[in-house]
């Protein structure tokens, strides 16, 4: 078969017939675990031809198969055409995880041996993998007649990804006290007294936009991910950093120089980021650490293998994660500040988009795409997209993940709907929103389907709720108007939001997965819901929610959303008898409260065009 990626994967099953290897496991993530690898990491897509952020790849001798979920179905179907890898459905009822899958498919063999590159693998992976093993009888003792064998093999494909990436090297900052609300003195200080309370003293710290929030310092090593490749320990009398240092030491970069002089004045040693095994591994030895805390959910098994030969390791869920979820004060007033920027942009360019498609000019998903980031680049604050631009047209908007082509994109035409989903990373603070934008006549199905997602945005949005309830608890809210139509969504309906870090952060979601984390006042989630009809058209919502007190009874304490995203939804093509009388009150309200915030930040033809836009229904 004349295909690159059939190509690679047979040149893969080469290595491992003559090293004997009877499966790979290749995962599309990084050493730090991060959703969006740097391109170095990228193993899944070069070997396979995905791009999706979330998949990964198991190679046998008979078997290629890519593991991912609902959001990938149909870009996986599409981009794996001709490569001899076969889709693995996951997020579905009738799912078989990959180490349920390889422990059955290896049923029959006596000896099993699984290669991982195990700098990608994290922890908890391989410990379901051995799960897996185990519970059919496997001994993982060479000896026993029925065994298996993970070996790590750290950067797996480097014999046959002969241009690889190297790990990246960009300017560091840091953030002041006066954007962050807090010194990195301070949440180092609140980690140790966490520590101490777990009766560990030392905590390794491998996520890097955890690692980001505890030291103020931003970078750009990963696209649309301000972050840096690095890891942390943080011990009762130390602060170590390991991060490619030595990449400035020959560049004329004052920023990231000044940068890790402030560090360094606060007690904070900034060592090479390939120490961190030695090091680790002196202060383990010697004594000086007794109890070192990981988070097997992030940690590497690579340096989890080094590092638990100690015996010294205290595994857990990171605090972290959770304290950096719960903005406070100043960074909630820095996500308003970077919402009305990011408002004032959406509304120039659906102002735009609407002139243009009047016109018979030709606009094409990918130069819709590049004006919205010229406008949203205007912004005083704005740093750089908290992700690609979705620009989706038709047919193209039926993938919730979409790709817009750089070259031969899809022309906009007067009719149907137009997706786009879009985000900023400003100073401030970091945004997400998607409009569906009706380009001029729709279909009935269109106009229903449309009112129903936007009535299921309204009815989360409109949620009272008690404290102590998970996201899990109230998605139901957001699908109900679908679900009693039977139609339905397969992504989250919600994600965490940090500030000024990822798009997409944890631990609190608003989706049907059980996740009992509660969502707490101070947590910015999106609101998210959809429809997607293959090889038709897409619709999707979305707004940011700050999750705020809404006061205390006899019945205890209650939470409610505040909207922090400033844009109109067109009104249009809604049909109004399917939305109740609180959802059109709150819509209406909403609306007003776009314009009064908006309108005095733009141009009075955009302002005049915005009331409009905005009137009450």
């Amino acid at each position: 078969m004349d295909n690159l990626y059939y190509n690679r994967i047979e040149a893969l099953r080469a290595v491992m017939a003559q090293r004997g290897w009877d499966a790979v496991i290749l995962s599309g993530s990084d050493p730090h675990a991060s959703e969006y690898p740097a391109p170095r990491w990228k193993q899944v897509e070069w070997l396979s031809g995905f791009t999706g952020e979330a998949g990964d790849l198991v190679v046998t001798a008979d078997h290629a198969g890519l593991w991912t979920d609902t959001r990938y179905f149909i870009q996986a179907l599409q981009q794996l055409r001709d490569t001899g890898i076969e889709l693995h459905k996951m997020r579905v009822p009738e799912q078989v995880p990959i180490p349920e899958w390889l422990a059955d498919h290896f049923a029959r063999k006596d000896a099993v041996i699984v290669a991982v590159d195990g700098l990608c693998q994290q922890v908890a992976s391989i410990q379901a993998l051995q799960s897996a093993f185990a519970a059919t009888g496997r001994s993982d003792d060479p000896d026993e007649g029925y065994y298996f064998r993970i070996i790590d093999i750290p950067d797996l494909l480097d014999g046959l990804w002969t241009d690889r990436p190297a790990i990246p090297r960009t300017p560091i900052t840091t953030v002041p006290l006066s954007v962050a609300g807090e010194s990195r003195r301070q949440r180092i200080d609140w980690l140790r007294q966490t520590l101490a309370g777990s009766l560990c003293d030392a905590a390794l710290i491998t996520s890097l936009d955890e690692i980001a929030w505890l030291l103020n310092v931003r970078g750009s090593d990963i696209d649309f991910n301000p972050m840096v490749i690095s890891y942390l320990l943080v011990s009762e009398e130390e602060v170590r950093w390991f991060v490619r240092k030595d990449a400035f030491d020959d560049r004329d970069d004052d920023t990231t120089l000044d940068s890790f002089a402030e560090l360094e004045e606060e007690g904070i040693r900034v060592l090479p980021y390939d120490e961190v095994q030695l090091s680790l591994s002196d202060l383990l030895d010697d004594g000086r650490i007794n109890r070192l805390f990981v988070d097997p959910s992030t940690l590497n098994w690579s340096l989890y293998n080094l590092l638990s030969q100690s015996g010294r390791l205290w595994e857990g869920p990171s605090p972290v994660q959770l304290r950096k979820a719960v903005k406070n004060p100043v960074e909630i007033e820095g996500m308003r500040r970077a919402h009305r920027q990011d408002g004032v942009a959406m509304e120039l360019y659906l102002y735009w988009l609407e002139r243009m498609i009047d016109t018979d000019k030709v606009i094409t998903e990918r130069t819709a795409a590049t004006k919205l980031g010229a406008l949203r680049a205007a912004c005083p604050d704005y740093l750089g997209d908290s992700f690609e631009t979705i620009s989706a047209y038709g047919p193209g908007a039926a993938l919730p993940h979409y790709i817009t082509p750089v070259k031969n994109a899809p022309e906009l035409e007067a009719h149907g709907l137009y997706l786009c989903d879009s985000g900023g990373q400003f100073s401030c603070g970091t945004t997400d929103i998607t409009r569906t934008i009706p380009l001029g006549p729709c279909t009935p199905l269109e106009r229903e389907d449309y009112t129903l997602v936007l009535k299921g945005h309204i009815d989360l949005a409109m949620a009272v709720f008690p404290e102590g309830t998970a996201g899990c608890q109230i998605d139901a809210l957001a699908r109900n108007p679908l679900w009693s139509r039977k139609r339905n969504f397969g992504h989250g309906t919600g994600h965490g939001v940090g500030f000024y870090l990822g798009v997409h952060e944890g631990p609190q979601d608003i989706r049907q997965n059980f996740n009992p984390q509660p969502l707490l006042p101070g947590m910015i989630t999106s609101d998210e819901p959809g429809i997607y009809r293959e090889g038709h058209f897409g619709v999707r919502h979305e707004n940011l929610l700050l999750c705020v007190e809404a006061g205390r009874n006899d019945f205890g304490r209650w939470l409610e959303f505040e909207p922090l995203t400033l844009c109109h939804f067109d009104t249009s093509i809604l049909v109004r008898e399917l939305l109740t009388e609180a959802e059109i009150d709150w819509l209406n309200d909403y609306h007003e409260r776009v314009y009064r915030t908006l309108a005095p930040e733009l141009p009075s033809e955009v302002a005049r065009w915005l009331r409009g836009k905005t009137a009450a229904i």
